[in-house]
């Protein structure tokens, strides 16, 4: 995705900020979908975060806000981590997933997606100087930081053969061990890795190694917003809005507040 609060402080941040999802996941259900809860995992910026001001922020709040506002429906933010949130949806602790979680042949078989919302590709990076060489060879007895059950780990455990993958709960936690020199690299998404880390004091003399990787296969087609398969209405409703703001210039607007690029991608 300044560094990541750890999830405890988050969830009591967002418990005093925002209503919580009610315990019942049926309870808080709506049939005609005027009420959902969307999963925000609140630790991967700049796509979500919590601010120095205890609020929640970054380009996926947003979306999930304006995505509620063009279908009219009152909507509830819930916390949870990453590696829990497909678990999550389906025990029905919330409806939605708007947390740049990629499209994947492996995910489509346990929910249903949207269309993308967002769409860029994984960094390799290193300390500056680094050779540009993403080969297996080049990082044999390497270590090599990802975030845990990420698209990121796949491509890492599968490429990465003779590297030593080091896998952490939060993304934060990953740029804070390259840092401090614990791991050699960290494979991530080119956003967290660019705004959420290298413009940042703390990512000071660090750099991409090589070319962007994109490998469809394990990266899917772009981040879209995970509902369960028997949420069929729910999906459509999604998609209807996101088409809705991509047309009526407001999903430019949030893009243009985050990043100087285009975010959707090709």
């Amino acid at each position: 995705m300044t560094r990541r609060r750890p999830f405890a402080l988050f969830a009591t941040v967002l418990a005093a900020g925002l209503t919580l999802a009610a315990a019942s996941g049926a309870s808080a259900q709506s049939p005609d979908w005027k009420k959902v809860r969307i999963a925000v995992e609140g630790a991967y910026p700049p796509f979500s975060e919590v601010g120095t001001d205890g609020k929640i922020k970054g380009f996926d709040i947003d979306i999930a806000n304006a995505l509620c506002a063009e279908m009219k429906a009152e909507c509830t933010l819930v916390p949870q981590e990453w590696d829990g949130m497909i678990p999550a949806l389906q025990a029905r602790k919330f409806d939605a997933i708007v947390a740049q979680m990629s499209i994947t042949e492996e995910r489509q078989r346990s929910v249903l997606f949207t269309d993308k919302y967002s769409n860029t590709p994984a960094w390799l990076v290193a300390k500056t100087g680094t050779p540009a060489d993403q080969s297996a060879a080049a990082w044999k007895g390497k270590k090599i930081g990802v975030q845990r059950t990420t698209t990121h780990d796949r491509f890492a455990t599968q490429h990465f053969k003779d590297s030593e993958i080091v896998r952490y709960a939060k993304q934060d936690e990953v740029f804070l061990d390259l840092a401090a020199g614990r791991i050699d690299a960290v494979l991530c998404d080119s956003v967290a890795a660019d705004l959420g880390f290298m413009k940042t004091p703390a990512g000071k003399g660090f750099s991409r190694v090589g070319a962007p990787i994109d490998d469809p296969k394990i990266f899917g087609i772009g981040a879209g917003i995970a509902v369960r398969k028997t949420d069929t209405a729910l999906a459509q409703k999604l998609n209807a809005a996101i088409k809705a703001i991509r047309a009526n210039g407001t999903y430019k607007k949030i893009q243009d507040k985050y990043f100087n690029f285009d975010i959707y991608g090709s």
